[in-house]
C-alpha cells in the first residue's frame, strides 16, 4: 500500500532531484550524467571474495549518486527507478559484451541490442531481508532490476527478471562488519526457491545489485546460483582447483594488499574468465548500479 500510495504522490507533487536536491526535477541532468555519463566498468573489492563473478558498475558511489541510491532505498523515492535502471542495464551490457566472459561459449551471436548471446538475459536480483523490505515498503533492488529489463528491451536484449533468491536464514546487520566477517556472515544464507533453477535454464544469469561494497553478497549469490544448478561434466575436478586457488588468493590478499607491485600482481591473477562447470548455459556474471569508488582502480580492471 505504502508503495502503491509513493508511486502516485510522485506522479502528483512537485519532486526534487534525487541527487542534489534540485526542485521540480526527478534528476537533474548533471546528477543522471554522474550515474550514467561514463563507461560502465569492471570492479574488484579488494580482497576479492572466492567465487565472486565478474562485475561491473555504472558509477561510483559517491556524492550524487550516493544520494540518489540513498533516496530509492531508505526515502522512497520511486521515480528514481527509471534512471537507476537505466544505468544498471548499461552495467549488465558491459558484462555481456566483455571478451573475457563470453569467449568461453563459442555459440553466442550477436542480438539487435549488440549483446552477444543465444538466451534470453536473466536479471536475478539480490534478495532484501524481509524486515527490509516491509519497513522501506518496497524492494529497491527489484524495482531497479525491472527497470533496468524494460530498457534492455527496449534497445532489442530480449530480458527479464527472475527473482529466484530468498534468504534461509537471518543473518546480522552488515554494518560495521570487514570484508571477511561480512563473507563469514552471509556464508549458505541464500538459496534458489522451489522450481527457481528450471527458470534459470537456457539464459545468461546476470546477478544483480545497487551497490557493490566488499562483494561478499555478490559471492554468496552466485554460490547459490551454481548450487542450484548442478554440477556438470568434469566439476569434480575442475571446480576443487577453482575454488583452492581462490581461497589461497583470498587469504593471500589480506596478508600481502601492503606487498610489492609483484606480489600483489601474483595475488590478484583473475580467474572469473575460466568456465564454470556446471548446468547453467554459461557463467554467472553480475552487474550493480554502483561500486565503491576504489574498486576502479586501474590495477584492478
Amino acid at each position: 500500500m505504502r508503495g502503491w500510495w509513493q508511486d502516485l504522490t510522485d506522479l502528483v507533487l512537485p519532486a526534487e532531484c534525487g541527487g542534489c536536491g534540485t526542485p521540480r526535477t526527478v534528476l537533474c541532468a548533471e546528477c543522471r550524467a554522474a550515474l550514467s555519463g561514463a563507461a560502465p566498468r569492471r570492479v574488484r573489492p579488494v580482497p576479492e571474495p572466492p567465487g565472486l563473478p565478474a562485475v561491473y558498475a555504472a558509477a561510483s558511489y559517491a556524492d550524487e549518486v550516493r544520494a540518489a541510491l540513498l533516496a530509492h532505498k531508505e526515502r522512497g523515492a520511486l521515480a528514481l527507478a527509471g534512471a537507476l535502471g537505466a544505468a544498471l542495464a548499461g552495467a549488465v551490457r558491459a558484462g555481456l559484451r566483455d571478451g573475457r566472459t563470453v569467449r568461453i561459449v563459442a555459440s553466442w551471436r550477436g542480438t539487435a541490442g549488440g549483446v552477444g548471446g543465444s538466451g534470453p538475459v536473466l536479471l536475478v536480483p539480490v534478495p532484501s531481508a524481509p524486515w527490509a523490505v516491509r519497513a522501506r515498503g518496497h524492494d529497491p533492488v527489484r524495482r531497479i532490476a525491472l527497470a533496468a529489463a524494460a530498457e534492455l528491451r527496449r534497445a532489442g536484449t530480449p530480458a527479464r527478471v527472475a527473482p529466484v533468491l530468498r534468504q534461509r536464514r537471518a543473518v546480522a546487520d552488515q554494518a560495521g562488519l570487514n570484508s571477511r566477517q561480512r563473507f563469514a556472515n552471509l556464508a549458505g544464507a541464500l538459496e534458489v526457491t522451489a522450481g527457481g533453477a528450471r527458470l534459470l535454464t537456457g539464459g545468461r544469469v546476470v546477478l544483480v545489485d545497487d551497490l557493490v561494497t566488499t562483494g561478499a553478497t555478490l559471492a554468496e549469490a552466485a554460490r547459490a546460483v551454481r548450487e542450484a544448478a548442478g554440477p556438470g561434466p568434469g566439476a569434480g575436478v575442475r571446480e576443487g582447483k577453482t575454488a583452492v586457488y581462490r581461497r589461497a588468493a583470498w587469504e593471500g590478499r589480506e596478508e600481502r594488499k601492503t606487498g610489492s607491485g609483484e606480489e600483489q600482481a601474483k595475488w590478484t591473477r583473475d580467474v572469473s574468465g575460466l568456465p564454470e562447470v556446471n548446468g547453467l548455459a554459461g557463467p554467472v556474471r553480475a552487474a550493480v548500479v554502483a561500486a565503491t569508488p576504489d574498486s576502479f582502480e586501474m590495477n584492478r580492471n
